[in-house]
């Protein structure tokens, strides 16, 4: 009985041996009381193998494994910067690939301003005569030429300077023909020199009269040689007369801003209203601009100006030029004026206006030029996706100076490598799961 319970311990004892190499130090002492030699339930070494042999092979495997593993993660820290992606793809999700290439950066300041006429370009049409208003021949908004006809004034006044002419005229022809009748008689003898020198005296203070006369038709702003060819015409049409008829011109083309009087009105005396027409050409604009003393010393005259309408959408402006900048400051905003010209071509930039201004304070060329489209932030860096020929590669940059479209790039990037510029975005999120999927 003793010999089978025996043979039944050492048949478990080569099956837990065959399950378990290392068995615990409770089995063996169980082993041992049955009168079990240890080397019984020894696990036997696999062919090649010694127990003493001085080799840890389950160390050995456990490197093996670590050097495997460490393998496939030095290929995935080689791709975590790398988007791989088909000329296709690239198409289809619009990303927009361009040359980094030089180019110049513009700095501005926002100033706020106000569109009023230009200075140079406003005229008024004067009452230069007392008269009364018998014509306004122009409306508001209504074009002129220069020197167009807009009024006509009837003025006693005028219809005396223009007797006083012509009556001179006619006084110093008659003159004239006594002093050369005169001038025969003497040479033949049949007249004195007293005669002669009486009538030279006289047809001379005649033309004397004619000169003066004119020039008063000249101070009214009349022509001596229309006066006389008017008359003529009067003469022939006796039912009209222009002697009393004063037109006013305007004295540049433009358009009629504002309208003073109507007909009949009184003009030319003290208390009379001095001017008919206000004339404007509003083709160039002013934008009277106020710029803070620590802005003033970098906006320089000449400088390039963005306008934008304040209150509307910012998809309508214009580019202007600054003219003056006042040395001058406001003593009440401590500000000083600066005069931007702004073309006007389409009339719609109406004075009065309010307007933001992008006043142009420097330009900086620089060798490497980036959109800010081109540029994300992953993990607090700054970079650009360079195209490769597998798709993107992931390029931290050093920044420099900018403006409001672009970057300058110090380091990082060179002249003539492509990257994106536009949809960058999308490249940055196809990284984000790369990594996502390596670290899981």
């Amino acid at each position: 009985m003793r010999i089978l319970l025996s043979a039944a311990l050492v048949a478990a004892g080569v099956l837990v041996g065959a399950a378990f190499p290392a068995v615990s130090d409770l089995v063996r002492g169980l082993l041992a009381s049955a009168g079990l030699p240890p080397t019984l339930f020894t696990p036997a070494a696999g062919p090649g193998h010694t127990e003493g042999d001085g080799h840890d092979h389950g160390k050995h495997a456990a490197k093996g494994e670590s050097s495997h593993g460490g393998h496939d993660q030095s290929e995935a820290e080689g791709e975590e910067d790398h988007v791989r992606m088909t000329a296709e793809q690239i198409e289809n999700q619009e990303i927009r690939v361009a040359k980094a290439e030089g180019g110049t950066l513009y700095r501005h300041i926002l100033v706020p301003g106000t569109v009023a006429p230009d200075a140079d370009r406003i005229a008024r049409v004067p009452a230069r005569v007392v008269g009364t208003v018998s014509e306004m021949r122009k409306r508001l908004g209504d074009d002129v030429a220069k020197g167009e006809v807009v009024a006509v004034l009837d003025s006693r006044e005028v219809a005396d300077a223009k007797s006083e002419y012509l009556t001179a005229s006619v006084k110093a022809e008659l003159e004239k023909i006594n002093f050369e009748r005169q001038q025969k008689l003497l040479a033949s003898q049949s007249a004195s020199a007293a005669a002669f020198q009486s009538a030279r005296a006289v047809f001379l203070e005649a033309r004397l009269r004619v000169d003066l006369a004119r020039q008063k038709l000249s101070a009214l702003g009349l022509d001596a040689a229309e006066v006389a060819a008017a008359q003529k015409r009067d003469e022939a049409t006796p039912n009209t007369s222009t002697l009393r008829q004063y037109e006013l011109r305007a004295p540049m083309a433009g358009r009629i801003v504002e309208r003073k009087v109507d007909v009949g009105t009184a003009v030319g005396k003290e208390g009379d209203p001095p001017d008919l027409y206000g004339v404007a050409d509003l083709s160039t604009v002013w934008i009277e601009l106020a710029v803070p003393t620590v802005e003033l010393a970098r906006v320089r005259e000449g400088a390039r100006v963005t306008v934008t309408p304040t209150r509307e959408g910012r998809e309508r402006h214009a580019e202007g030029r600054v003219v003056f900048v006042s040395p001058l400051l406001n003593a009440e905003t401590r500000s000083a004026r600066v005069v931007v010209a702004l073309p006007n071509k389409d009339m719609a930039w109406r004075p009065g206006t309010y307007v933001t201004a992008e006043v142009e304070i420097a330009r900086d060329a620089v060798p490497v030029r980036v959109p800010k489209q081109a540029l994300q932030t992953i993990e607090g860096k700054r970079v650009v996706f360079v195209r490769t020929e597998e798709g993107f590669e992931k390029r931290e940059v050093a920044l420099g100076r900018s403006d409001d479209d672009a970057f300058e790039v110090v380091s990082g990037l060179k002249p003539g490598e492509e990257l994106a510029v536009a949809n960058s975005f999308l490249l940055k999120a196809e990284l984000g799961k790369s990594e996502a999927g390596h670290s899981h």
